[in-house]
């Protein structure tokens, strides 16, 4: 449950409190009264979090903001992305700095169903601190996509800002001589935060002190090399951050020596069955990684939901998770040109587990990698913010039932009509689509997308360019943007106050 939710709640619960109680509406005896179904309303507020973009002296930054227009929502508001604190010179960040007073938002929405757009350059970018209310707030997206042409970890590193939390699993990381990764920690609040960071490999737990109790100072941004935090390299991890107390803005920033990078967003939580949507059709391999953290062992049966159906990938058929340690499995060019997800599912008894696939596309010194996390459906809606009149894809995956799915593209960020398109994805199957696009399309665009009939539907929005023969590329998950939260509805019983 977002914080979002938990904050709504608490003010129903508040307002019961002072007139008495609230109890939900319940029918009379006769059957005159049917209880009534919690009601959907939007959002009155949301967070998010950009981390810092990169450590390269020639990145550039484009950040996107949109917000659907969403139906019963405040007609009023505001939202903005400002600087949650200037890094010091040695790239570590200042702690307790908060943004400067007077100084302009790096983004500042002018209106609700119309994407904005703001940039940054070099390594002294700080991470952003964003707040959205009213009509700005329901199903906010920042798109976070930054473009480094040479060096350590070049490619093109996207990534949504997320809302703070409490814990997040990351599975995928490594600390390996040629990779360099972070876990970037960004806390919004006034008071300090207390974070421990825990590393699994493949034997267990790797034993260290250093990543307990890292304090991250209020409105500040603190980066944690994983490297510092373990003995010996370890080629695939699985990374536990935990809030002591607080709460954070948790991402994995993974940098390569040879094969480029990307941002490593956090696994949807530990669950006995998961969907991986959206590898690229043309990716030269692929790597499973799956982490069981409780005390049992999991066994999953892998497939690929392929445009015909879904398929048994030959010699990786199941994968056996013991319990608290990191397992991989390297499943080649799997989709073989054509458009895949990941269905991983008990074979018999169900063990939560968390899970993301490491993607690389092309071959020799000219590769790039992303990384795609199990993540939720999309529930009632998901918005992809930073899409361009080239090379978007949406892959859509429906692991059950067959599914119908309206997409539609907003306006551009400088010029365009939306245009709303509906797909039909057939169960068990992926679907890629060349999303449509705004009829004179100036600038960037945002996806939703929407269900409309049928069974769960998961989705990822791959955004691919090709700089000096390297086929950059980055994959977002696309889960429900929690525009929404339900409301009980209640009345007031002051009775109770005379018992």
């Amino acid at each position: 449950m977002n914080r979002t939710t938990v904050s709504l709640i608490a003010g129903v619960a508040a307002l019961a409190a002072v007139a008495g109680f609230a109890s939900l509406t319940e029918p009379d005896a006769s059957g005159g009264d049917t209880a009534k179904a919690a009601a959907q309303m939007p959002v009155e507020r949301t967070s998010l979090l950009c981390p810092a973009p990169s450590i390269s002296d020639v990145a550039e930054t484009a950040y996107t903001s949109y917000t659907p227009v969403t139906k019963g929502a405040d007609t009023s508001g505001r939202a903005e992305l400002a600087f949650a604190g200037e890094k010091s010179a040695d790239g570590g960040s200042q702690k307790g700095d908060k943004p400067e007073k007077g100084k302009k938002p790096v983004l500042e929405p002018k209106e609700p169903g119309k994407p904005v757009t703001g940039e940054a350059s070099g390594a002294d970018s700080p991470a952003l601190i964003g707040t959205a209310e009213g009509s700005y707030a329901p199903g906010w997206t920042v798109q976070q996509t930054t473009e480094v042409p040479v060096g350590t970890g070049r490619g093109l590193l996207g990534t949504n800002c997320t809302s703070p939390d409490t814990d997040f699993w990351f599975p995928g990381a490594s600390t390996a001589e040629e990779r360099s990764d972070y876990v970037h920690l960004t806390n919004p609040d006034d008071s300090a935060a207390v974070v421990d960071i825990e590393l699994y490999g493949k034997d267990g737990a790797l034993k260290s002190t250093v990543g307990e109790g890292i304090q991250v100072q209020p409105h500040s941004t603190e980066p944690v090399l994983l490297s510092t935090l373990a003995d010996e390299p370890q080629t695939n991890l699985t990374v536990h951050v935990t809030v002591r107390s607080g709460r954070v803005a948790a991402a994995v920033q993974a940098l390569d020596d040879k094969l480029g990078g990307d941002w490593l967003a956090a696994s949807t939580d530990p669950a006995g069955s998961l969907v991986l949507p959206g590898i690229p059709k043309d990716a030269t391999s692929v790597r499973l990684v799956a982490f069981a953290p409780g005390d049992r062992d999991a066994d999953l049966k892998v497939r690929l939901a392929s445009p015909s159906g879904p398929i048994t990938p030959a010699g990786a058929e199941t994968l056996h998770v013991k319990a608290g340690m990191t397992a991989s499995v390297d499943l080649g060019d799997v989709t073989r040109g054509e458009a895949g997800s990941l269905m991983l599912t008990p074979t018999e008894e169900s063990v939560p587990v968390v899970a993301a696939l490491r993607i690389v596309r092309g071959k020799g010194d000219k590769q790039e990698t992303a990384f795609i996390p199990a993540t939720r459906p999309v529930g009632t809606r998901a918005t992809s913010a930073d899409n361009r009149s080239k090379g978007s894809t949406l892959s859509l995956v429906a692991p059950g039932r067959s599914a119908k799915v309206k997409v539609t593209a907003s306006a551009g960020s400088k010029a365009g009509t939306p245009a709303t398109k509906t797909y039909t994805v057939k169960g068990g199957t992926t679907q890629d689509i060349e999303p449509p696009v705004p009829s004179g399309l100036k600038g960037t665009y945002a996806l939703t997308v929407e269900p409309v009939s049928g069974g769960p539907v998961y989705a990822a929005r791959t955004l691919a360019i090709s700089a000096e023969g390297v086929p950059m590329v980055t994959v977002q998950t696309l889960p429900d943007d929690r525009g929404t939260v339900a409301v009980p509805d209640a009345q007031q019983d002051l009775s109770v106050l005379q018992k």
